[in-house]
This record gives structure tokens, sequence and C-alpha cells, in this order.
């Protein structure tokens, strides 16, 4: 694969920085996972969980190794150190400050490989007024702006219902950790790579900065509800059975008036330029879902909108997705077998090389199952390791 020789040592808890160390052993990076006695990882503990382990952890953490180190102890920091000089990059989570207070900085680090790439995920940077503060996905979708665009015009601003944030950072690491080893390759020099949950959520607004900025703030950009602001028709209109969504520019909105068999609205004043149909968007709305009523389903209506080449898709609920055709021929979601949980659904990786996905057969370790065999890679005897295990420095537990 695209990451085998790779060597990552992934300080990483959650979600955030989880996700984009599982992305790399997916494409067959050796991933070392550091994890703190005497429960590693919270993530574990995130219900819903059968027999005491996590389907989150595990969709997180496959195909990964587990060493338990107590990094308070002089003895634990000293075994990752010597662990240092033999991984090509190290990914972090912690709040800005943290690994420099156990030693393990991104200066202190290189000192030991000099061409290292090191990526630290944090909420706000590591540099900024608010560097030193902890966050979480909500958080960040709230600094970022985008909680404030989303919700009803008159409701309070609500939240993604997933961790968007966490996940998008995870993602922006992973491609940043990628073009860090290319140049890498090319010139031999390492990286330090500061991923912002709150940058890359913010990066993400597609109209609403630029927009306030070029009409010296008079647009303004707020919540819409279940309507895309600047376009109409655009937005989750209900039909049949459920809700559908629907999106037409100027380029679809003349076969939008064929599949609603009323060629006549073309001609009607209210409809006759995008800036008219956002005016009307009430009159519009109303004439799609009375259109939408007169079919016995929804998939019959996204026919004969598909018929028509009109944007247009069902709003599938995550548990509707896992035996849906389309996720289930991509391989987008796919199902995992774990040794305590048993078989069930995940989702795939993202993206396809060459018409196919990587396709990760590993399991997600024990709390510490690898303290062994990572230590005995270093050169330490069975006798050290053991003694390691007495003083509480090492720790693994079945789970």
């Amino acid at each position: 694969m695209f990451l085998d020789g790779i060597r990552v040592l992934d300080f990483t808890q959650y979600l955030a920085g989880p996700s984009s160390t599982r992305l790399m052993a997916e494409l067959g990076a050796e991933i070392i996972k550091v994890e703190q006695p005497p429960y590693g990882d919270p993530m574990r503990a995130q219900s819903p969980r059968k027999n005491r382990r996590s389907g989150s952890f595990v969709q997180q953490n496959r195909g990964k190794q587990s060493i338990c180190v107590d990094l308070r102890s002089e003895a634990g920091a000293d075994f990752i150190r010597r662990l240092v000089p033999t991984v090509d990059v190290v990914v972090e989570n912690f709040t800005p400050g943290v690994m420099a207070r156990r030693g393990l900085d991104y200066e202190t680090l290189r000192g030991l490989r000099p061409d290292l790439i090191m990526a630290s995920v944090s909420g706000f940077g590591q540099d900024g007024p608010l560097a030193d503060r902890s966050s979480f996905d909500f958080i960040a979708q709230a600094y970022s702006g985008l909680m404030h665009v989303t919700g009803e015009p008159d409701g309070p601003p609500v939240f993604v219902g997933t961790g968007l944030g966490d996940t998008m950072a995870g993602v922006h690491a992973f491609a940043g950790i990628g073009h860090a080893l290319f140049r890498r390759e090319r010139t031999g020099e390492g990286a330090y790579i500061d991923v912002s949950m709150v940058d890359v959520l913010f990066h993400a607004h597609e109209n609403n900065v630029q927009a306030h900025s070029i009409t010296n703030g008079e647009y303004t950009p707020e919540r819409a509800g279940r309507h895309y602001g600047p376009v109409a028709p655009a937005g989750s209109f209900r039909g049949p059975e459920g809700w559908i969504v629907m999106l037409c520019g100027v380029n679809q909105i003349a076969s939008l008036w064929q599949a609603l068999g009323r060629p006549e609205l073309a001609d009607d004043a209210r409809f006759a330029t995008n800036e008219t149909r956002v005016e009307h968007r009430d009159a519009l709305t109303e004439i799609i879902e009375s259109w939408m009523a007169g079919f016995d389903s929804d998939e019959a209506v996204l026919t004969a909108l598909a018929h028509h080449r009109v944007p247009s898709g069902p709003v599938l609920s995550p548990a509707d997705a896992i035996n849906h055709a389309y996720f289930v021929e991509r391989g987008v979601v796919r199902e995992i077998s774990d040794r305590l949980i048993g078989n069930f659904a995940i989702p795939g990786f993202p993206i396809a090389f060459d018409g196919s996905r990587p396709n990760l057969d590993a399991p997600a370790p024990y709390l510490g199952e690898h303290n062994e065999p990572v230590g005995s890679s270093l050169g330490m005897s069975s006798d050290e390791l053991t003694r390691l295990v007495e003083d509480g420095v090492l720790f693994a537990k079945p789970r």
C-alpha cells in the first residue's frame, strides 16, 4: 500500500487524532498508539459497548498497536524517547503545552530524529489568543460560524449531528502528513503541522465569508432552516413518505418545470430568475410539495426527478444508509469483525484508488497489547520489560 514502511507514533485519543491515523493504518502504515494507564484512550469507554468494548474505539483504531506507558514517569518518557528515532511521524491531539511539559514537543523530538514529521491537532491551534483552551467538536462548530448558520431562522443555533470538526481535522491532518512525507522524499526535511478544528471548519464556508466581505456587510449569513438561502428551489421538501432534497440552479430550472409537468412556470414572473424565485420561495415550495404529494412513494418522486436530470436525493438516516445499494456497492459501508464485539458495520475508507478501496482486515488492540513486541524491537530484554510492568511504567489489560 501507499504507506508501507512508514512508522507512526500516535499519541492521539478521542476522535480528531485517531481518525487521521486510522486512515494511515488503512494505507499500510505501522501505527503505534501510546495510551496512558490505567484506562487508556477515553474512547474505549464510549457507548454503546458490547462485552465492555466500544464500537467507536474499534472503528478508529483497527490495525494499530497499543502500548500503555506512564508518561509522567522518567522511565516512561525514556521508553518513548528510545522509540522516536525509529518512527517517521508523530501525531498528537493534546491541549497545546502538554507535550512540551513531558519533554515530547517537536523541537525535542526532532533532536532525536532530524527529519521527523509531527502533526498536532487541537481545537484552536498551537498559537493565538485561544491556544491554551480545551475544546471539543461542538465548541469548534460554534467558534467557526458553522453553528450560527445551522437551524431555523427563528430558533437557536444548532450543531451538526456528528463529530464534523473532529473528523475534518483528522482528514486535514492526514492530508498534511501525506504532503509532508512527499516533501521529505524530495528534500529530506521534516515538518511540523498545526491543525485546528476551528480553522478547518471555518475553511468550509463557501459563501458566507467572502459574500459578507465583498458587499461591505450588506450580506449577512443567517440561519435559513430547511432551505438554502442563495438559491431557490434548494433545500428539503416534504415527500409522500419522508424528506427529499433538491437544488436547481439556472442550468437545472427548465428541467424542473418539465418534471413538474408545468412548462408554463417558465413564463411566470415570480420564477423568472433565481432572485425572484428566492423572493417567492414559499409559493414555489408549495407547488413542488403539492406535486410530490401526488406520488405513492418518495422513490417514485426521485425517479421522476432523475428522469429529467433534476439534482435530488432522499434524506437518509445513517440506519437507512447501512443497507442502501449506493453505500453497499461502492464499499462506503463495510462489515468488520472484532474479537469482543463480533461483526458490525462501519464507514469504509472514503477514497478509491484505481477503482478499489483499502480494506484493512486487522483488529483494534487491547490496552497495552503490544508493550512487549514494541519494547523488544528497541532491544529491551524480557527482564527489563518485566521490571517496567512491575514498576507501573507499562500497563496492559485485555479490553
